[in-house]
């Protein structure tokens, strides 16, 4: 069976990925990092979530000391945005290329064929690794920088609404209600954060409530 390292963070879109993955016959290895989030939410649900589908997960701890984003500094406020325009503070410096980085050198080591990240490039926060042509770069560095050469980076929802994420979500029978897409912590969504925004317009978008 071929493998499959999953990026998993807890969220409706990773956890879709997941199980996107599965229906393709892949056998799913999941990765779950601690990077120093503002909170441990996210990563309670993606454990929760790699169980549910049982599949295999790691939690791989890193360090950002240097900080850049309001996700990783606490002094700074989660911004509430009237539009989506431009990037905001929570974006992570280069997050999605440190975690490829991880999930490359996992998926030669176990010998996995792709890796599947639930990078979004329509209903998102303008994140530029977030971009199809990131991840055309990406596998260039997988081609030139790997004794492998043909791991396969996978980003199934990358040209897709928010509505149809949940379209197809619901289509593969992801236990949505395990997610969590809000930058805060807490026992609520907070609803107010572009996270939360964009979750709430896919389910609305399809006369449903997130």
């Amino acid at each position: 069976m071929r493998k499959a390292i999953i990026l998993l963070s807890g969220g409706l879109d990773s956890a879709t990925t997941l199980y996107y993955a599965k229906s393709k016959g892949y056998k799913c290895f999941a990765l779950i990092f601690d990077y120093g989030q503002r909170h441990k939410r996210e990563i309670s649900s993606a454990v929760v979530l790699a169980k549910k589908a049982m599949v295999p997960c790691q939690i791989i701890k890193i360090k950002l000391p240097w900080k850049g984003s309001s996700l990783l500094d606490k002094k700074l406020k989660v911004p509430v945005r009237k539009d989506l325009k431009g990037i905001p503070s929570t974006y992570v410096p280069a997050r999605n290329t440190i975690f490829l980085s991880f999930a490359l050198s996992y998926a030669e080591a176990i010998g996995a064929t792709a890796i599947f990240i639930a990078a979004n490039a329509v209903d998102f926060s303008g994140y530029p690794d977030c971009r199809p042509s990131f991840y055309k770069a990406f596998r260039k560095v997988v081609k030139e920088g790997t004794k492998k050469k043909k791991i396969k980076i996978l980003t199934p929802l990358i040209n897709k609404t928010k509505a149809q994420i949940i379209k197809l979500a619901l289509k593969l029978k992801v236990p949505l209600e395990l997610t969590w897409s809000c930058y805060k912590g807490g026992k609520k969504p907070c609803g107010v954060c572009d996270s939360c925004k964009l979750r709430q317009k896919g389910f609305a978008a399809l006369g449903l409530i997130g």
